[in-house]
């Protein structure tokens, strides 16, 4: 093998296992980003569990041959690509390349994968709006405890409802003999 068919070998090999390592993966058009630019958006993905990879288009389409969930990567890989290779809180990542975009305007978001399905720029977007995963974890258990709560008013009226009920016959019988007895005196 020729050194540089080692050195694709290589690079294809680490590629496959960042997207092994990563639930989503984005493209960008880094076209006019310099050295300086590509360097400092890693350095803003590198604390929330994010890399930045600047690839090959073929090299990339051959580390995601073999891995289907990745197949629909493809359709955003024309032209200079820098793939984000998001580990951790996919919301913290997209915010932080955004923070990146205006602060160097150059860039565009392609598009990006997750869980083998293919997500417009927007689409991701909306993914970013979300409340991050803590904050939508805290209101999950929010409700969770909830439910035993009103369950446990639910059950304990069932009892007090059936009480009222029984204490009530007793009044609601007296009142009929009483009637019955009016109707007859009268009659």
């Amino acid at each position: 093998m020729s050194r540089s068919l080692e050195s694709k070998v290589a690079l294809r090999e680490e590629l496959e296992q960042e997207l092994s390592d990563s639930q989503m993966v984005m493209v960008v058009d880094f076209t006019g980003l310099t050295v300086a630019e590509i360097t400092a958006l890693r350095r803003k993905l590198r604390p929330i569990g994010a890399t930045a990879r600047v690839t090959k288009n073929t090299i990339m389409k051959k580390a995601i041959g073999a891995q289907t969930k990745w197949q629909p990567i493809e359709n955003f890989l024309k032209g200079p690509s820098v793939c984000l290779f998001v580990r951790g809180d996919i919301g913290e990542t997209l915010k932080n390349y955004q923070a990146f975009v205006k602060e160097v305007k150059k860039t565009e978001l392609r598009g990006g994968v997750f869980d083998g399905r293919a997500f417009d720029p927007d689409q991701i977007k909306a993914v970013a709006d979300l409340p991050p995963k803590e904050v939508l974890l805290a209101k999950i258990l929010g409700i969770l405890n909830n439910v035993p709560s009103r369950l446990a008013g639910t059950v304990n009226e069932v009892p007090a409802s059936v009480a009222r009920s029984i204490n009530e016959v007793p009044a609601s019988l007296a009142r009929a003999v009483k009637a019955m007895q009016e109707k007859q005196s009268e009659g």
